[in-house]
């Protein structure tokens, strides 16, 4: 004797059909970010052997790039990111910030500033302002952003404005650790001001046994930079308002 399904078995299994359908329709799922890849960084003097006198690792930036793209862009915060100007210095010295940010540039000094840059894809001039709500600057493209002040030629700060979220700064050891990583393959960087960037091509999870990364950079070039105004002219010998 054939047995009916009843009412509620066949409406059960029409929906386990639908959502089957709308499974395979969408495609294969995004990869989870599960992931973690720890590592180290280790900055050298130019004899490729020493340890670099003065060279702060936790200055550093690591960012893992996934090599396919997800499958929603994610969206740059909506609150801003602030890059403070404080006793004739940027604090903080290195700010990595996703696509899209918005970064506001507080003067908390009792004298002007000229914030500015003239890097490539994300120049911008605040011109000269003092203390008060602070002016802001919003960087739509990605890559690294050399900012001074058009008065004080030893201040500098460096704004890396990243196609990704997967970012953190070293320990003052150069102990690192990024997580919530995406299987697959991609490219896992290092950036340093002083060294030249430092890449690896990996896939992710890496084996059980492996060793942590291990970036080595080597340090070539000197904290304060040379570097000259706005205007590409020498800064004078005073670098105070009167």
């Amino acid at each position: 004797m054939t047995t009916l399904a009843s009412p509620l078995a066949s409406l059960a299994l029409a929906a386990a059909l639908a959502a089957a359908a709308v499974a395979v329709a969408a495609g294969p799922a995004a990869p989870l970010a599960s992931e973690e890849l720890r590592g180290r960084l280790e900055l050298v003097a130019k004899d490729g052997k020493s340890k670099a006198r003065g060279s702060d690792p936790s200055q550093a930036v690591v960012y893992f790039e996934p090599a396919a793209a997800p499958a929603h862009a994610p969206k740059a915060p909506e609150s801003a990111f602030r890059l403070v100007t404080r006793n004739k210095e940027f604090s903080p010295h290195i700010l990595a910030v996703p696509v899209g940010s918005r970064v506001q540039f507080p003067n908390q000094d009792p004298i002007l500033h000229n914030v500015f840059s003239v890097s490539p894809g994300n120049a911008f001039d605040l011109g000269i302002y003092r203390s008060g709500p602070p002016k802001e600057k919003r960087f739509e493209q990605p890559g690294l952003v050399r900012v001074y002040c058009n008065v004080h030629q030893s201040m500098v700060a460096y704004v890396l404005v990243l196609d990704t979220t997967h970012y953190a700064a070293p320990a003052g050891d150069g102990a690192f650790r990024l997580t919530g990583l995406p299987k697959g393959p991609g490219k896992l960087t290092v950036w340093h001001e002083q060294a030249d960037p430092w890449s690896l091509e990996l896939s992710l999870p890496l084996a059980e046994d492996a060793p942590p990364v291990a970036a080595r950079l080597v340090v070539l070039r000197p904290k304060l930079p040379a570097h000259l105004n706005k205007t590409g002219d020498a800064y004078s010998h005073s670098d105070a308002y009167r």
